[in-house]
């Protein structure tokens, strides 16, 4: 049976080529791809993966867990070190156009419709689309979804092969971010929806029972043997416990809060959880225990944190799809037609918008960003939150440090001024004391006292950010003991009484 190009698969296409182009059309910000990128750099170059800090002034020597990022890091530096910039905004495009577009397979499996397979996924983008920043754990979300697709095909058709790819993804996952916890939580509530469904025929003496849980319970437990295979093995189980309990994360970091309806992000999530509910409630069908677990495993996580928003919308889509289709079967809504049934457009016209997609999804590609008609802040391959021409002026004049600069400016300092200028903090939260973050924090607001903070730890230059410190650049201004030696539209560099 021939098969035309659909509106359906029009509408896939669609979803997925402007997660591509949106992906690839913004640069790479300074928070935290660059201190990766210089570990990575490390990693491959001494073929050893570092065990204390080497890069700041405040926490020089002690102890850091590089070790949980040493795959990802290496492949950004090997992906960096083949095509700059450029290679590395197109694999953080490809990786989540393929995280998405396994997402949205799945959701048609369930559903057999490309249409709400399209909805939920465009969805599922839309509450992820503030975590795509460039870093290690852009690998977890086509795990995470490899994973939903290998359960549901499980389910459908037991196979015993399907269970040995959840500890290959754990390995992978498990050596490249934190994250992995989150793939255990999708097999445990498999291996308790199929172990309660044999529960129940059990004790309602059925005369056809389910078959015992072997597969969830093989993918269960060669995954935490997997989750052993890294550098520090047991210590693994530390970091997670470590991280999950630390509240300078939360406290610190606004991505790390729960969300509210005073920011876009807390208001898209919290309508979606609302959303999500009102589905499953008018689902003609009961969800299932598997689904249930879902949805209040993974909401919990959204509102325990802004970033459990994109996982909230990851592993929803294709049950969401689902409930969905059932929903439309039974009401009088334009899905209450098969796909088959509705119309269809014209196959001629949906393959030429198809190819003019696709062309201008290539025409994206961050090669090609000198050509595009984009804003200021998006034309280049680097955000203009970094430091390139500050960080240029400070290892070409060298004033004289140590140095106090923006947070986020940290990342990349690492990356370019490192041995030359070690940085004040960054984005590694958990490495430094929460007294040096109440300093930090107490000099970039400019408490009564920022100028005895900066002198107690010697501070002679001040690299400050015109957006995030416009505060601390005017008090430094006003101040005496400190004079403008670079600025630029974004940096303002400052040293202690120049020329004396």
């Amino acid at each position: 049976m021939k098969r035309n190009f659909t509106l359906g698969h029009l509408w896939a296409l669609t979803t997925l080529a402007g997660i591509f182009t949106f992906v690839n059309t913004h640069p790479i910000r300074p928070h935290d791809f660059w201190w990766h990128l210089k570990i990575g750099a490390e990693i491959v170059t001494t073929r050893q993966i570092p065990a204390v800090d080497t890069f700041s002034l405040t926490q020089a020597g002690a102890p850091y867990t590089y070790w949980v990022f040493w795959l990802m890091e290496s492949a950004f530096y090997l992906l960096y070190r083949q095509g700059g910039p450029a290679l590395i905004i197109c694999a953080q495009s490809l990786c989540l156009t393929l995280a998405y577009g396994l997402v949205l397979w799945n959701a048609q499996q369930r559903t057999h419709s490309w249409r709400i397979a399209a909805l939920v996924t465009f969805c599922a983008a839309a509450l992820g689309i503030q975590d795509w920043n460039v870093r290690p754990q852009v690998i977890a979300f086509p795990l995470a979804a490899l994973l939903l697709i290998a359960i549901q095909a499980y389910r459908r058709r037991p196979r015993w092969w399907l269970p040995l790819c959840f500890p290959l993804c754990i390995w992978v996952w498990v050596n490249s971010h934190g994250t992995f916890p989150i793939g255990f939580v999708l097999m445990f509530l498999w291996l308790a929806d199929e172990s309660w469904q044999l529960l129940h025929a059990h004790l309602a003496k059925a005369t056809e029972r389910p078959t015992p849980p072997w597969g969830p319970l093989v993918a269960l437990l060669a995954s935490a043997g997997a989750a052993l295979l890294t550098p520090q093995g047991y210590g693994i189980i530390g970091y997670v416990v470590q991280m999950g309990g630390d509240p300078r994360i939360q406290h610190l970091v606004p991505e790390w809060a729960p969300p509210t309806f005073a920011t876009p992000g807390g208001t898209l999530f919290l309508l979606a959880l609302l959303g999500s509910a009102a589905v499953l409630a008018l689902s003609p069908r009961r969800p299932t225990l598997y689904q249930l677990g879902i949805f209040l495993g993974f909401a919990f996580l959204g509102l325990h944190t802004s970033r459990g928003s994109i996982w909230f919308g990851l592993v929803m889509a294709p049950i969401l799809a689902e409930h969905l289709a059932l929903l439309a079967q039974a009401t009088t809504t334009l899905f209450n037609r098969s796909e088959a049934q509705s119309n269809q457009g014209s196959p001629l016209l949906n393959t030429l918008l198809a190819s003019v997609l696709l062309a201008a999804a290539l025409v994206t590609l961050p090669w090609f960003k000198t050509n595009l008609p984009l804003p200021a802040e998006k034309a280049g391959l680097l955000s203009t939150e970094t430091p390139v021409e500050a960080t240029r002026f400070l290892l070409r004049e060298k004033p004289p440090g140590p140095l106090f600069h923006e947070l986020a400016y940290g990342s990349y300092l690492i990356w370019a001024a490192a041995p030359e200028y070690r940085v004040f903090v960054d984005t590694r939260i958990e490495l430094y004391p929460l007294e040096i973050w109440e300093d930090y924090l107490a000099i970039a607001q400019t408490n009564e006292d920022w100028e005895a903070e900066l002198a107690k730890y010697g501070m002679q230059t001040l690299m400050l950010s015109r957006v995030k410190q416009p505060a601390l650049i005017e008090a430094a201004r006003q101040s005496t003991e400190w004079g403008i030696i670079y600025e630029d539209e974004q940096t303002v560099i400052f040293t202690d009484k120049p020329g004396e």
